[in-house]
């Protein structure tokens, strides 16, 4: 099984010039792993919504791959996300969602999410037209599975199986010691903005 951090400093090792949408759990350990002008923190605002805010920069600049990096339970607040991406004329080709899965609220004490260990995200992922679904569960295959996923055309749908860790809910603070919780939410959104225009 995946460890969080772990699996994190793996898509970052394979992460070029991707923009990187996070979300609850994820927010933190990504901040701590890389600085990027193109990383932004999906929290401050409507929980559950990473998915569908990547899907619109996705739309927005083709030619910029968009990775998610979301939660479980932030995944199931939106999954009407999975068919919109899929049932578009054009579905976007750069478009890839990462859900990681602990079956676990994490950040707000590790309630187990609806259908705990019995959901599938995978499928239904495939239920809603993903054509291109990963599920992985080991390091290694991570590892080696990070660069053919980005290499191929989306929209992907990749379920990380993680195990279970304990997260502080995500705030936004000048004092926060991760980088990109330190400004705003309209502050990191103009950031944003204005590294794609570059």
């Amino acid at each position: 099984m995946l460890n969080k951090e772990d699996c994190l400093k793996i898509i970052a090792k394979h992460r070029t010039d991707e923009v990187v949408i996070t979300t609850m759990g994820c927010v933190a350990v990504w901040g701590e792993i890389s600085e990027h002008p193109l990383d932004f923190a999906s929290v401050g605002s409507a929980m559950g919504h990473a998915a569908d805010f990547a899907l619109g920069i996705a739309l927005a600049r083709p030619d910029k791959k968009v990775l998610v990096l979301n939660g479980d339970g932030s995944m199931l607040m939106s999954l009407g996300t999975l068919a919109t991406a899929t049932g578009l004329t054009r579905p976007p080709h750069n478009y890839y969602l990462f859900v990681c899965e602990n079956s676990e609220y994490e950040v707000t004490g590790n309630q187990s999410i609806p259908g705990g260990m019995n959901f599938s995200f995978t499928a239904v992922a495939h239920g809603s037209g993903f054509e291109k679904i990963h599920r992985i569960e080991e390091p290694s295959v991570l590892d080696s599975a990070v660069p053919r996923i980005l290499a191929e055309e989306g929209p992907t749908f990749i379920n990380l199986k993680i195990a279970s860790s304990n997260s502080q809910p995500p705030h936004r603070s000048s004092a926060n010691s991760v980088g990109y919780l330190r400004e705003t939410l309209s502050q990191s959104a103009r950031k944003l903005a204005k590294a794609l225009k570059s």
